[in-house]
């Protein structure tokens, strides 16, 4: 008997990974080309939505998650230039009964480790499949191709053919031990801290022993075109007029490195044949909502959902997965770029964020709700 023709997978970061074992889950040979030596994931934290929880244990993986996860008891947002709180979501009992289940934060590794070279440089049809070429010269041919290769993928190139968009929002990271981190009023918290063009988040990780600091500013030397912006200079000027507890955050924060986002207007079609895109290749997101990568969880139950019901008929079943999957996704980009200014407002915009948002429920987590009731899973 012959054996079915692999699917393969270009990129072997978490959306790759978790439409490899959505796939596996559902019968079909998978084949994830990743051009690491080693996976591995650069980054800290990652924020998982309760649609996300719920991708987890339909993927069978939650409970090795479990022990490594955080799940704090509120997100809230505070404003860093009086250092009053605006608003909180709270994530306790009231939070689980409506969306069924938990919002929980964890380590980039530890979660690319549970779901766990050769990297793409351009495809062709042949013979009823896919044909791959990989930066090494070498070839491998599958029944279809899955473009999970984030948001400089080639696989994109060749359907799309459009560029990112910069952004100048610049990002730095850090992770200190918890016991270093003096300020402790929201330990048990996802809080962010929303000044004019900046933010800092922290929140916990690696089973609550390490904190996950992340400062975030939109470069003013971006928007004038210079070419050399974000340094750590920069960071320093943007946070001055923060309150002192949040100047004194800065300092865990690493300055070897940092971050420029970039993001892509939404299309109307990701999908050539039999090879299709996934996560940042095909809807690259800004991190204000906190669902770039849960995105990407969710595409890969979706199209393998989708290969399931459409059998052999892979391109049906790419266009099947990216109708659902399209708008949604268009809805994150979209609203993500709204949020960056919520958080970001200054002026009479940041007194009328503070107005309306200082109104709502902490129960009623309405800018998110649409988000947080997922999608529907076979």
């Amino acid at each position: 008997m012959t054996a079915q023709p692999e699917i393969l997978i270009a990129g072997g970061g978490l959306g790759g990974l978790a439409c490899a074992l959505a796939l596996a889950r559902k019968g079909r040979r998978v084949r994830v080309l990743e051009k690491a030596a080693q996976f591995g994931e650069i980054g800290y934290g990652i924020q998982m939505g309760p649609n996300i929880h719920r991708v987890m244990q339909a993927l069978g993986v939650m409970d090795a998650l479990e022990p490594k996860a955080v799940f704090p008891d509120a997100l809230v947002m505070m404003d860093s230039v009086s250092g009053e709180e605006v608003t909180r979501i709270a994530l306790g009992d009231a939070f689980v009964r409506r969306y069924g289940y938990r919002y929980f934060v964890i380590h980039r590794s530890d979660l690319h480790g549970t779901l766990s070279s050769k990297g793409l440089v351009k495809f062709a049809e042949r013979d009823g499949g896919v044909l791959v070429t990989c930066e090494d010269g070498s070839e491998r041919f599958g029944a279809a191709l899955v473009g999970a290769d984030g948001l400089w993928s080639p696989t994109r190139r060749q359907i799309v053919n459009d560029a990112p968009r910069q952004t100048g929002h610049t990002v730095y990271r850090g992770l200190v031990p918890v016991d270093a981190v003096v300020d402790r009023q929201f330990l048990d918290s996802m809080v962010m801290w929303c000044g004019r063009d900046t933010h800092l988040v922290q929140y916990r990780l690696r089973g609550g022993t390490v904190m996950n600091n992340v400062a975030v500013f939109v470069s003013p030397r971006f928007r004038r075109g210079e070419k050399a912006f974000g340094q750590p200079d920069e960071l320093h000027e943007m946070f001055a007029p923060a309150v002192p507890r949040v100047r004194e955050m800065l300092k865990y924060i690493s300055l070897e490195r940092n971050w420029v986002l970039h993001d892509r207007d939404p299309v109307t079609n990701w999908t050539a044949g039999r090879a299709t895109l996934l996560g940042d290749a095909a809807h690259p997101t800004l991190q204000y909502l906190a669902q770039g990568a849960c995105m990407a969880f969710e595409d890969g139950l979706v199209l393998a959902s989708e290969v399931a019901r459409h059998g052999d008929d892979l391109h049906a079943a790419f266009l099947a997965y990216q109708a659902r999957r399209m708008n949604r996704t268009a809805r994150v980009v979209l609203s993500a770029r709204f949020f960056a200014e919520v958080c970001h407002a200054g002026g009479g915009a940041r007194q009328l964020r503070n107005d309306l948002l200082g109104r709502r429920s902490p129960d009623d987590p309405w800018e998110a709700d649409w988000l947080y009731r997922g999608v529907e899973l076979d």
